[in-house]
């Protein structure tokens, strides 16, 4: 499998990606067609990544390219929170708390102890 680049008579060139087996030529998918020669390698590197998508193959830098961007992004958000109000947590774990049938347990310091020691898991 392959990407071929055709050149179509009206002057465009077709870049259509190509599989030859026992000496046969079979198109089995058309990318884009274009006369403008930087379409055409636009064009070209979209057949690369639609046969890498096709066979799973996978490319390490653009995984770790990948990686590093979700790193930084992640970095940015947490740089940016300035504080953190135990009242929102609180009200996320109460709602938990009685999701779970806890609050049947007519017990208050429990629920205050069991939240403290999830908040200090978290950080």
């Amino acid at each position: 499998m392959y990407v071929r680049k055709k050149k179509n008579r009206s002057g465009s060139t077709s870049v259509v990606i190509v599989d030859k087996s026992s000496g046969k030529i079979r198109y089995l998918h058309t990318i884009g067609v274009s006369s403008d020669e930087r379409a055409i390698s636009e064009l070209y590197q979209q057949g690369k990544k639609w046969i890498a998508v096709q066979t799973g193959e996978r490319d390490m830098f653009a995984l770790f390219e990948q990686q590093r961007e979700e790193k930084q992004v992640t970095d940015c958000l947490l740089n940016n929170i300035e504080n953190i109000l135990l009242n929102g947590t609180q009200l996320i774990l109460n709602q938990v708390f009685q999701l779970i049938g806890f609050d049947a347990i007519n017990d208050d310091i429990l629920k205050h102890l069991v939240i403290a020691r999830l908040l200090v898991l978290r950080t």
